[in-house]
């Protein structure tokens, strides 16, 4: 499958990057209903299995829209955000906004020639009441799918973009396409997509209006996906790098826990050198945080986390980037190491003010 993207100075002039609620919701509940889990996001279905084991989701309207063989699904479920990181609560007052010929249209478009499901029906006689109806299931998916590990998502896709940003910056669109995905390439003003399961035979995707919105994406790892047609811009979901940081030490099996001990003799060896405290810190930060996420997830005040960052930061454990208004700090290759009790064995060095106390 070969899926042809061509973009004009004005269309790359437009295309920006913003960070979706509701299309992560969409995507955690595709991920729910395949056959296939990634090895990156299985802790994450595991966990979820476990959690609606006892108590269920009921999604009669949603999931015969998303879950049911095909390669698209309505446009109205994932439009594009209006705004780099919108609120869920806006995105699916737009969703039950949808002008009733828009969704229509857009249903006949993904079951053309095909038996419609009755939530699609139901969609098509009673828009504006299925519609609500649609948004109080993707809310209540977005609370139980979403919401428990928001605060360690988004700071991974916030650090996604601000590492694509500098690629634009140095390198222009030709660096920035060429690192979102193996099976992407840019040429002479032509975005290709190979490898892809979004339609039977080449096709040339219809931009919509002012270029691409390009939205990272921990639940839709390792694919990247393409709206094929839009009356918003069109939308390009991408795999989030650092994706399987998220789960580190929280849903998976085994590891660290966040609350708890830290496990083995190798994060005892860095605490007698950082202390537990920093320790802690560069456990964490496997996958990127803010420092009031970070004071949230550990019970400690935001001051303390800031100056342990400050010495994690000065010794090289940890490093930090803007993204818009927030600071991202992460783990460096430095700290990993110093975690595994591999600095020996790689001649790392560790500055006198990573131990200052």
């Amino acid at each position: 499958m070969l899926l042809v993207l061509e973009l004009d100075v004005a269309d790359l002039a437009a295309t920006r990057f913003a960070i979706s609620p509701l299309n992560e919701t969409l995507r955690a509940v595709q991920l729910l209903g395949s056959h296939k889990t990634p090895a990156v996001n299985a802790p994450w279905v595991r966990w979820m299995r476990r959690e609606l084991s006892w108590r269920p989701l009921r999604l009669p309207r949603l999931w015969p829209l998303v879950i049911n063989g095909l390669t698209t699904h309505p446009e109205f479920l994932c439009l594009a955000p209006e705004v780099r990181a919108p609120e869920l609560g806006a995105e699916l007052a737009r969703l039950r906004a949808t002008p009733a010929t828009a969704v229509r249209a857009s249903l006949r478009r993904v079951w053309e020639g095909r038996p419609w499901p009755e939530s699609a029906r139901e969609l098509a006689a009673r828009p504006r009441e299925s519609l609500a109806e649609l948004a109080d299931e993707l809310g209540e998916c977005h609370d139980r799918l979403i919401a428990p590990h928001w605060e360690r998502i988004r700071p991974v896709l916030e650090a996604d973009i601000a590492y694509r940003a500098g690629l634009l910056a140095n390198g222009g669109a030709r660096s920035l396409f060429s690192d979102l995905h193996p099976e992407l390439r840019w040429s002479g003003g032509t975005l290709t997509l190979t490898d892809n399961d979004q339609g039977p035979s080449p096709g040339k995707i219809m931009l919509g209006p002012d270029g691409v919105v390009l939205m990272p994406s921990v639940f839709n790892w390792p694919e990247v996906s393409l709206s094929l047609a839009t009356s918003t811009q069109t939308v390009m979901l991408y795999p989030a790098r650092g994706t399987a940081t998220v789960w580190e030490g929280t849903v998976g099996d085994g590891g660290a826990r966040e609350g708890g001990a830290w496990a083995g003799g190798r994060e005892e060896a860095a605490e007698a050198l950082l202390g537990a405290p920093r320790v802690r810190l560069l456990s964490a930060l496997r996958s990127p945080a803010t420092t009031t996420a970070l004071a949230r997830r550990l019970g400690v005040t935001p001051s303390a986390v800031s100056q342990h960052l400050a010495v994690l930061h000065r010794g090289g454990l940890v490093d930090k980037r803007r993204s818009g208004r927030v600071v991202l700090y992460q783990t460096t290759a430095l700290g990993l190491a110093l975690l595994r009790g591999g600095l020996a064995s790689s001649g790392a060095d560790v500055s006198s003010g990573a131990s200052a106390s």
